[in-house]
């Protein structure tokens, strides 16, 4: 019998159509969670039923939606999940921190959250199954048509977490060296957890170069280095147009808001772009839905 649900373990489970996409970067500074709130926004816009979760300590998507200090935080509904920590499990259910902001749901983040590796560090139950299995006990896949996720700037077992839990992965970055060498870093924990046999890895849909500078010819010749490691890596091109430093985007996001709620002609090129991310993650997550469980 599983620590986590007494449902029995079959080969593959009905999960429901929902795709789970999360934004990641080990690099700090890149605009993850603006890009993660606008294409959030953007799927919105389209007629999809959008849950974001902040699994960034710092909170900053739940910042944008308006949230302060909340009580209770997705670090409770977590360790909530976990029947070896009934001694921590707090009196609240999904529905008790769900926050809602312009159509879209979130479960907010908090400092807490910083904490879960070592909460959960004696455990027996697979420590890097929690936020899957939670998605799992939750039906959220059947619930929503897209959950977005704001990762933390680490690579540790938040982020194995949200890579065990989702179907495609947008990666954010500035074009310099230091992206470059992040990227690499990145796929080698991607090649780390397939190792472990635990849950199929997710699909790299995007790399989006953001806040590009055009007056510097550095970040073109970094940008076309790291278009090359990505062709190498994948076979194909998956790097799209940059996203930058405009400020609209800043604007927006200091009175945290998403392009989408300006009419001013200034926003249509922003509007657009993040339509198209919107698209890319629809057209490259149609095939997936059910995920393994073993």
């Amino acid at each position: 019998m599983g620590l986590f649900s007494k449902r029995k373990k079959t080969e593959t489970i009905d999960q429901g159509k929902g795709k789970v996409i999360a934004f990641l970067n080990q690099k700090g500074g890149v605009g993850k969670t603006t890009l993660a709130f606008n294409t959030a926004s953007a799927l919105k816009a389209k007629g999809h039923k959008v849950l974001c979760l902040d699994m960034d300590p710092q909170a900053n998507l739940t910042h944008l939606f308006d949230v302060v200090d909340p009580r209770y935080s997705l670090f409770h509904l977590l360790i909530n999940q976990v029947r070896e920590l009934k001694a921590l499990h707090a009196p609240v259910n999904m529905a008790g921190v769900l926050k809602t902001k312009n159509g879209m749901d979130l479960l907010p983040s908090s400092q807490d959250l910083s904490g879960l590796e070592l909460t959960v560090a004696g455990i027996t139950a697979p420590r890097q199954l929690i936020l899957k299995k939670f998605i799992e006990n939750e039906r959220i896949l059947h619930r929503y048509d897209y959950i977005i996720i704001d990762g933390p700037p680490t690579l540790g077992l938040l982020v194995v977490n949200i890579l065990c839990a989702c179907h495609g992965v947008m990666v954010p970055f500035r074009p310099d060296g230091l992206s470059r060498k992040g990227l690499g870093h990145f796929y080698d924990i991607l090649d780390q957890i397939e190792d472990m046999g635990v849950t199929q890895i997710p699909e790299v849909l995007a790399h989006i170069p953001n806040l590009m500078d055009t007056r510097r010819k550095q970040e073109n010749d970094d940008l076309e280095q790291i278009k090359d490691d990505v062709r190498e890596y994948w076979g194909e091109e998956r790097v799209v147009d940059p996203f930058y430093n405009r400020v609209g985007l800043v604007k927006a996001t200091a009175e945290k808001k998403t392009v989408f709620d300006y009419k001013s002609s200034e926003y249509l090129l922003l509007q657009k772009q993040f339509g198209e991310l919107a698209d890319i993650i629809a057209n490259r997550t149609g095939g997936l839905g059910e995920m393994n469980v073993h």
